[in-house]
């Protein structure tokens, strides 16, 4: 049984649980706790990076990151449920390099509260990573369309990680200037049970 590697707060690897779910996997998969920081935990010799998330395949291959992992698990299933095909594929594949490239700045964020001391922190880099995220808000906001019914592709699920991830660890402030995200959100969390069931526990 293919291995995954991550952690109940990564919001790259719920990115891929809820994918799992979408596809019917979840019980194909074994989600095993990964610790990026443990120098002990053998995540560092199944991706040189050190990162989550990481899939083990059966044969111990390892695939990373996020968007490798959804590039296999849509190729395996075979279905376009995650990627559709053409025409659709591109802005697919683009709403969920906006979503990634969010959490990427929101991330840094993070990082540097958590392990820069507070004398060496840089505020102008700080904005600059904070302005990737408000652009990237707004790009969303005035780019989206009505709820879409069915089945999330991979962009939808991206962008709704993003989403509560920036809930998670930002206290939702970005849901004061968003009425259309935030509506839209409230829709993909009734229509996606997995987002519920893939949230991370309480700060």
């Amino acid at each position: 049984m293919p291995i995954l590697r991550t952690s109940p707060p990564s919001p790259f690897g719920r990115k891929i649980k809820i994918a799992l779910a979408v596809l019917g996997l979840e019980d194909k998969v074994q989600v095993q706790y990964a610790d990026t920081a443990d120098a002990s935990d053998s995540l560092r010799q199944q991706n040189p990076l050190g990162k989550i998330p990481t899939l083990i395949l059966d044969n111990g291959e390892a695939l990373f990151d996020s968007r490798v992992i959804i590039e296999y698990l849509e190729e395996t299933d075979g279905r376009g449920i995650l990627i559709p095909p053409a025409p659709h594929r591109i802005p697919v594949l683009r709403q969920q390099a906006l979503a990634d490239g969010l959490l990427d700045a929101a991330i840094l964020q993070i990082y540097e509260g958590r392990f820069r001391p507070a004398e060496m922190k840089v505020q102008s880099w700080l904005d600059y990573q904070q302005a990737k995220v408000q652009r990237a808000l707004d790009f969303a906001e005035a780019q989206l369309s009505q709820p879409r019914a069915g089945t999330p592709h991979i962009g939808e699920i991206a962008q709704a990680v993003a989403l509560a991830y920036l809930d998670f660890r930002f206290g939702g402030k970005w849901r004061a200037g968003h009425p259309k995200l935030v509506a839209w959100l409230a829709d993909f969390e009734q229509r996606t049970p997995a987002f519920a069931r893939t949230a991370p526990p309480a700060a």
